[in-house]
């Protein structure tokens, strides 16, 4: 399904696909995508290792950073934090 993402920072949006009601217990997006998109990179405290449904690490690599933004979806808009994970080839799960 399409949703937009507006940047808090220039009110400049995208649409994207996403994937919803996916059981997943938050919001994901890589930083490679942030970067691109040019979304503001906010450097977390700790690394979070995420976990598969199997409980294995996610091979992407821990969220280092959240992003704020505000999604659009069927004439609703929500301001909320995603989290952003690494994608690190240097990551081992």
């Amino acid at each position: 399904m399409k949703i937009g993402l507006e940047r808090i920072d220039t009110q400049k949006g995208i649409i994207v696909k996403a994937l919803l009601d996916s059981n997943l217990t938050g919001l994901v997006m890589s930083s490679e995508f942030a970067r691109k998109q040019r979304f503001r990179l906010k450097k977390i405290n700790r690394l979070i290792y995420m976990r598969n449904m199997d409980s294995s690490f996610n091979k992407e690599g821990p969220i280092e950073h959240i992003v704020e933004v505000n999604i659009y979806y069927q004439g609703h808009r929500e301001r909320t934090e995603i989290d952003s994970y690494a994608k690190s080839t240097q990551y081992q799960a």
